[in-house]
């Protein structure tokens, strides 16, 4: 380990690298990462250097190199309002299992999830009952909470479950998540000059909302603000203030402004670029998007938002001791990886 990194991590389900630029803010070394979309590891090997391994479920955790912290973003899809809610029922929604069978291996420190909201409502609760059991049976004490990325430091409205389990030796029950972190930055600041005419609305059916518009209040500004539509109005089609935080980008969806929502800008109505939408998520302008503005769109749409992590992760790193303290479990599963992979050897 560089000497100079304080601890190490893995990024699993890494999609464009969100957790990975946040944790290296922390002085953290990457060492592992798993991504099974070709157009995202297109994307994560431009920016990092490193190519993903591919299908989890066929990666062994002997292949996975030691670490403190295991990051996931496991797929959220089969947990989704805007899916199916097939859950565990869905191949996707197992893959949470492949999390836990390399936590259970390696017994990382921390595990640091991410899903989407509706995950913890799913099938009445059941769902996130199992992922609490399971990590309680491979030595883990399981926190979580509901956090909107308005609140922590970003500017879009994007609320996500956060769940930060630690090894139960390290003695950390209760994990007191970050407080409130407002960014007074709006949609307004993040926007680029000279835009393709590819990314207005030109429509006869744009309904604004004058009254609305011109009674504008600035407690708004930490969520979005729609002042008009497109057609009725539904996924896509709703019009929206630069003057306030943006909307969920989503990798999927329909309308006019399709994954990005629509805004007013200088008078005109365009959606948000594929930079913007970057910016929004948290990454600066040196993150280079090589794909198509389809794939930018949803990957940007898939990926975290790296300043709520960032605060999350603060609170984590600033644990007295965390990374310092030697336990008999990290030498325990040491040598019983020795002997594992001794007996494989031979097999």
């Amino acid at each position: 380990m560089n000497q100079d990194k304080k601890f190490k991590f893995i990024d699993l389900f890494a999609g464009i690298g969100g957790f990975r630029i946040a944790l290296e803010s922390y002085q953290g070394e990457c060492v592992y990462t798993s991504e099974w979309d070709a157009q995202s590891q297109i994307t994560y090997k431009a920016n990092f250097g490193d190519l993903p391994d591919g299908d989890i479920t066929k990666v062994s955790e002997f292949d996975i190199p030691k670490h403190d912290v295991l990051c996931a973003g496991f797929p959220c899809q089969a947990f989704s309002i805007s899916g199916k809610q097939r859950g565990f029922a869905d191949t996707r929604g197992t893959l949470f299992f492949d999390v836990a069978r390399i936590a259970k291996h390696h017994q990382p420190k921390v595990l640091f999830l991410e899903n989407v909201r509706n995950f913890v409502k799913h099938d009445g609760g059941k769902t996130l009952e199992v992922v609490i059991q399971t990590l309680d049976e491979i030595g883990y004490d399981v926190n979580y909470k509901i956090l909107n990325a308005s609140y922590y430091g970003s500017i879009t409205s994007r609320e996500r479950v956060y769940i930060i389990a630690f090894r139960k030796d390290l003695g950390i029950k209760n994990f007191e998540y970050p407080n409130q972190i407002f960014n007074d930055k709006k949609v307004v600041d993040i926007l680029e000059e000279n835009i393709n005419e590819k990314y207005f609305i030109n429509r006869s059916d744009i309904l604004m909302n004058e009254a609305k518009f011109n009674t504008f209040l600035e407690k708004n500004i930490f969520k979005p603000f729609q002042i008009g539509k497109i057609n009725k109005g539904g996924q896509g089609e709703r019009i929206y203030s630069v003057n306030a935080h943006a909307i969920t980008l989503s990798a999927h969806g329909g309308g006019a402004a399709a994954k990005t929502g629509a805004y007013l800008v200088d008078g005109k109505i365009r959606k948000l670029t594929p930079r913007e939408c970057a910016r929004v998520m948290g990454f600066d302008d040196s993150f280079k998007i090589p794909v198509s503005d389809s794939q930018a769109y949803k990957q940007f749409g898939n990926s975290v938002a790296i300043e709520v992590l960032k605060n999350i992760f603060k609170q984590i790193n600033n644990i007295n001791s965390i990374w310092e303290k030697q336990t008999n479990i990290l030498q325990n599963s040491d040598l019983k990886s020795q002997k594992e992979a001794s007996i494989m050897s031979k097999m």
